[in-house]
């Protein structure tokens, strides 16, 4: 089912991939987003978020909703803080404007059902993780709240991975997709650990 076009719509194509629900501190200085985020600060209204990548710009994004300007400087730069929305597909650009645009699908999903084992193995290892990198067990009710998405939201990974999780219509096959991302970054944190104990004793990992 094809989702709602938005025509003429505010692209900010950076280096990173944002996803639904994450927070992402932004420093806008460039004239034309000075502008751009000013628009959309007036109106109310989104903007999109699409990675640049070293292949080029990707073609699925997600919008970003402006929470809150968190220092305006004179010469107009801002600190902002925006939160991810909802993923779209570019269709067109559009180069008439100030500022890169251009006509875009937002994109729903095709199964929203998840499947409870899924959804719990994956909280399992979100908490797993966080314990590991914090020390701090999370709140049971809070990641019981989370879907795929949520959990993906609070964790730092590579943008190919925030990437190819953007892309998935499926509330199941994000499930399985971040159940993998925090196995991937619970052995990262734990190389680390090791790595930072062996800087310590010389090399040597005491017996």
């Amino acid at each position: 089912m094809p989702g709602d076009i938005i025509e003429r719509f505010p692209l900010f194509p950076l280096g990173l991939v944002l996803i639904p629900q994450e927070l992402v501190p932004l420093h806008i200085f460039e004239e034309r987003y000075k502008q751009m985020i000013n628009e959309c600060l007036e109106s109310d209204s989104p903007f999109g978020i699409v990675w640049l990548s070293d292949d080029g710009l990707r073609d699925i994004g997600c919008t970003a909703r402006i929470t809150r300007v968190i220092e305006r400087f004179d010469d107009g730069r801002m600190n902002i803080l925006i939160e991810g929305e909802q993923p779209f597909r570019l269709l067109e650009r559009i180069e008439d404007l100030a500022y890169p645009a251009g006509n875009v699908e937002l994109l729903e999903d095709f199964d929203t059902d998840s499947d409870p084992e899924l959804a719990e193995q994956a909280r399992v290892r979100y908490a797993e993780l966080v314990e590991t990198a914090t020390e701090d067990k999370p709140d049971t009710d809070e990641v019981a709240n989370l879907d795929a998405y949520g959990m993906a939201a609070t964790v730092e990974h590579p943008p190919e991975a925030k990437q190819a999780l953007l892309e998935l219509r499926a509330e199941n096959d994000r499930l399985r997709m971040v159940d993998e991302m925090f196995r991937t970054a619970i052995k990262r944190v734990a190389y680390a650990e090791e790595a930072a104990e062996r800087a310590q004793t010389n090399g040597s990992v005491p017996h």
